[in-house]
């Protein structure tokens, strides 16, 4: 075995045992900046992904939030995160009473198994969150860890 093999395949094990800590601080660090130190309660929030997804180009994601939507009680925002995607906050949508639903349906990329979190900002400033678990077998989102 050469030198250089060597070498390139500790390197290679290390970065592969790190991943998942960068992309937690990646996390936390991107909900930070959106949501400071706010608590977030897990309920209200409900999210279906596909248990198993071949191919994460395009993984089926829907959201929903209960909630009313009248005027003194309805949904603001939602914001999606997966945890371990190379930019973790996926996408925002904005709400206001006149949407009559709080959810959203669209297809989202992962770039491995992981967790996609969705936390709603309701009118009164409070946070929910939600979140759902994906087995990936085909990655994407290819990223180089830094």
């Amino acid at each position: 075995m050469k030198r250089r093999t060597l070498l390139l395949g500790a390197a290679t094990g290390l970065a592969l045992q790190l991943a998942p800590h960068v992309y937690a601080k990646r996390l936390k660090a991107t909900m930070a900046l959106f949501y400071g130190e706010e608590a977030i309660t897990v309920g209200r929030v409900h999210l279906k992904t596909p248990p198993l997804a071949e191919n994460g180009n395009s993984v089926s994601l829907v959201v929903d939030v209960e909630s009313p939507m009248t005027e003194n009680d309805y949904v603001r925002e939602i914001r999606i995160f997966a945890d371990n995607n190379p930019v973790p906050m996926l996408a925002s949508y904005q709400f206001s009473p006149a949407a009559g639903k709080a959810g959203v349906a669209t297809r989202i990329r992962l770039s491995n198994s992981q967790t996609i979190t969705a936390v709603a900002r309701l009118n009164d400033g409070t946070l929910w969150s939600g979140s759902s678990e994906t087995i990936v077998t085909l990655a994407a989102c290819v990223d180089p860890l830094l």
